[in-house]
């Protein structure tokens, strides 16, 4: 066995619509809608499926809560200029921007929570990629 890459990951979330319109406003992904009215939210060349607490497609995680992912995001976009864009959007920053290790060497990141309570972390890494 061989795996070279991520598709997609799960949320279970409390409001679909209200995660939605977070992820688009604060993240920049795109919201869609897939099979019979699933929603996602994709972003580069992969997404996030979201589950609603308590109606979770089958099969799912043995215990689906909301507020229990911790999740890193690149961009390429600066530092500074996320934190300006995390304030215009009054998104209270947890930490940073700070030095981490990413996948792939050095990362410098900032941390943040979604509406349900997920940590998020935006990063750069070290090299500009």
């Amino acid at each position: 066995m061989h795996v070279n890459g991520l598709d997609h990951l799960v949320l279970t979330v409390a409001d679909i619509e209200r995660t939605c319109d977070f992820y688009v406003r604060v993240l920049g992904m795109e919201a869609m809608t897939f099979g019979a009215g699933r929603r996602a939210l994709r972003f580069g060349s992969q997404k996030l499926n979201l589950h609603r607490k308590g109606a979770e497609v089958q099969p799912a995680s043995r215990r689906p809560t909301p507020g229990s992912a911790d999740l890193c995001f690149i961009t390429p976009i600066p530092l500074e200029s996320v934190v300006r864009h995390l304030e215009s959007q009054h998104v209270d920053i947890i930490e940073g921007p700070v030095p981490r290790n990413g996948a792939l060497g050095p990362i410098q990141s900032v941390y943040f929570r979604d509406p349900d309570g997920n940590l998020l972390e935006v990063s750069n890494y070290a090299d500009g990629d």
